[in-house]
């Protein structure tokens, strides 16, 4: 057992929590400005695939990365169309573009590179030390950063109004459409940015599902951490604990492996039961200006 409990399984733990900290903070503005955001999925998936499609015509994965930030914001933009001027459901939206991020990347992997599956390998994002990708940093510091955003700027506190009580929000002035797309777009953009972090960062290609639900587990993180950015980081170290004990017990042969790769779906189930009684949403989550 002390064989787990290792450097390796640090750093696999930081290597985990970042991209789930890059889809907790797009999450966690979305969900601020008052729209509900179960595409992150989607968007990640989305950014992983153009990512390694933008690698493979230019040889760059910094334009690989550029790509995925901006294909991430276009998905979004999508979202907020639908959510803040059509006024559609924003579950089902998010559902529909979680589908979509999905699907694509299965039918044009075929029609692009002629193989399923997965994508051809593509140059890897720079790494250093320990083999950590470039952008686990930036991850880390992205949270102190939508912290000051939020509390300590005058458009964070705007952004929050809006989500807490729109109507209140445009009745002196804030332009509440406004600053909630500007914070779905960033969800997207953030949430390309993971999807990149797996396919150009982690791995050098893209496969069908490699996600494998990251999207939801960083919108339970922004949950259980009460939408707050540091609640949500502690909560996206937890789960990426558990998914990097998952890889680390495996390797080492110990305990079943189906139990194991159910292990971070089961921690956070359990961690949002304990505290889903204490938690408190935006007011204004999911409602509209005119509601």
């Amino acid at each position: 057992m002390t064989d787990l409990f290792t450097v390796a399984l640090l750093t696999a733990t930081v290597r985990m929590t970042a991209p789930l900290l890059f889809a907790a903070m797009g999450g966690l503005l979305s969900e601020r400005s008052g729209i509900m955001n179960i595409a992150l999925e989607g968007f990640m998936l989305i950014g992983a695939f153009v990512a390694v499609v933008g690698t493979w015509y230019t040889g760059s994965p910094w334009f690989g990365l550029l790509c995925a930030i901006v294909a991430g914001g276009a998905g979004a933009a999508i979202h907020a169309f639908w959510t803040i001027t059509l006024k559609a459901d924003q579950i089902v939206t998010g559902a529909a573009l979680t589908l979509l991020g999905a699907g694509i990347p299965a039918f044009l992997i075929k029609r692009i590179f002629d193989q399923t599956g997965g994508t051809p390998s593509v140059e890897r994002l720079p790494t250093l030390g320990g083999h950590m990708n470039i952008l686990a940093p930036v991850a880390f510091m992205l949270v102190p950063l939508v912290h000051y955003f939020l509390f300590y700027t005058k458009p964070g506190l705007r952004l929050m109004s809006a989500g807490e009580n729109p109507k209140a929000a445009e009745s002196v002035g804030i332009p509440v459409s406004l600053y909630r797309y500007c914070a779905v777009i960033a969800s997207g953009m953030l949430s390309g940015t993971a999807g990149a972090y797996l396919s150009i960062g982690d791995l050098s290609q893209f496969t069908i599902g490699m996600t494998q639900g990251r999207g939801y587990i960083a919108l339970a993180a922004v949950i259980f951490g009460n939408w707050s950015p540091f609640g949500a980081a502690a909560a996206a170290l937890l789960f990426g604990f558990a998914q990097a004990f998952n890889l680390q017990a495996q390797a080492q042969g110990m305990f079943s492996k189906d139990l194991l790769s159910a292990l971070p779906y089961l921690v956070t189930l359990i961690a949002l039961t304990g505290v889903v009684r204490n938690l408190r949403s935006p007011a204004g989550l999911g409602k509209h200006a005119t509601d």
